[in-house]
């Protein structure tokens, strides 16, 4: 940059402050209204934690997490479930990964451990966080690696547990107040792979005490729904049926919890591969609940992005949910910090088919 001589001090700060402006990278992710906020969504991650090569991905993606909490004013980080491939075992797998059990958690958690103190972040259980390799019965060692009181933000907003499978209340299942920048009152559910016919009564109850008759509802549980190519429907039967009988599917939730909820506004959900695509992996409807409001339900999964059930682990995809001053507005962007961290991959960070990138309302009203 050639700065002739004699240039006054505040015209030559001027055209530095320009020029490095101008060499903020254009794949760089920022709010499109600076009044917004933001919430981060994580899909199953269990790809990450599976293969020693591939946890550094992982890795970087909350690093980038951490390192943007200002600049799109990141409230909170939500993650779809599976957590880690293989809840229990003790020997190591032939194919499937490459890390014992104890080590795909001790990483989730020390990974995430990033954020302690510093945003706070809801995790809700996969089938593969269940029983050995998955679901062969309820027991998982999540509450080992991520107690109520490990991250004291998330803690802060926590109003109650319902008790697992073993009669222990823990954040399998979970319930948060929390007051959004913009004043918005939002009540997040965290529920268990499949939840319990209790656990759904519980949130039920939560839902419908009068203390959060103003407050907007946010469901985030792991199996609900297919992806687009399956028409977005909702999942009435598993494709792997889980060891215990005493669940509820996605339709089943649907009808007992989220349609009967006058103020359940928005489902977050993963779990589902349909087909090795992007597409294949996400999904979004709307359907009016009993009052006539529209809920929005959402699926976002990545895990057989970036070479199947043995590559990467997902490409680094997430995805930022803007919600915007209007208090209604959510932008939804897909977003990958791995491809982002280099010149020579940047064109690939941002995933615009309209399946990846659109907006919705809250709190509608049926048209």
């Amino acid at each position: 940059m050639h700065i002739p001589k004699g240039l006054p001090l505040l015209t030559l700060l001027l055209l530095v402050s320009v020029r490095l402006v101008s060499q903020v990278p254009s794949w760089t992710p920022a709010l499109s209204d600076s009044g917004s906020w933001s919430i981060i969504l994580l899909p199953d991650v269990q790809g990450y934690a599976k293969f020693n090569r591939n946890q550094p991905i992982f890795d970087l993606m909350v690093r980038w997490i951490e390192d943007n909490r200002e600049r799109l004013n990141i409230q909170m980080v939500l993650c779809t479930g599976d957590i880690v491939e293989q809840n229990y075992i003790t020997a190591l797998p032939e194919e499937n990964g490459d890390q014992l059990s104890s080590v795909q958690w001790r990483f989730m958690s020390e990974t995430f451990g990033r954020l302690d103190r510093k945003l706070p972040y809801v995790l809700c259980t996969g089938n593969h966080d269940y029983g050995t390799n998955h679901t062969e019965n309820r027991y998982s060692q999540f509450n080992s690696f991520f107690p109520p009181d490990k991250n004291p933000l998330a803690q802060a907003l926590l109003v109650d547990m319902a008790p697992n499978a073993s009669g222990v209340k823990t954040l399998e299942n979970a319930c948060y107040a929390y007051n959004s920048p913009l004043g918005q009152q939002l009540l997040v559910f965290s529920l268990e792979y499949a939840p319990r016919k209790a656990v759904v009564d519980w949130a039920k109850e939560m839902m419908d005490q009068p203390a959060y008759a103003n407050h907007m509802g946010v469901l985030l549980t792991h199996s609900y729904m297919r992806s687009s190519v399956k028409g977005n429907e909702r999942i009435e039967q598993e494709d792997y049926p889980p060891g215990f009988s005493d669940m509820t599917t996605g339709q089943q939730l649907w009808d007992r919890l989220v349609s009967v909820s006058p103020n359940l506004r928005l489902v977050l959900c993963g779990h589902v591969v349909d087909v090795a695509s992007h597409e294949g992996h996400v999904g979004f409807r709307t359907d009016t609940n009993q009052v006539g409001k529209i809920v929005n339900q959402m699926l976002f999964n990545a895990q057989n992005e970036g070479g199947n059930w043995k590559g990467n682990g997902g490409d680094g995809w997430l995805r930022i949910l803007e919600f915007l001053p209007d208090g209604k507005t959510v932008q939804v962007r897909t977003f990958s910090p791995l491809f982002a961290s280099s010149p020579a991959t940047a064109h690939l960070a941002w995933r615009t088919d309209k399946f990846d990138q659109f907006s919705f309302e809250l709190n509608r009203n049926n048209p």
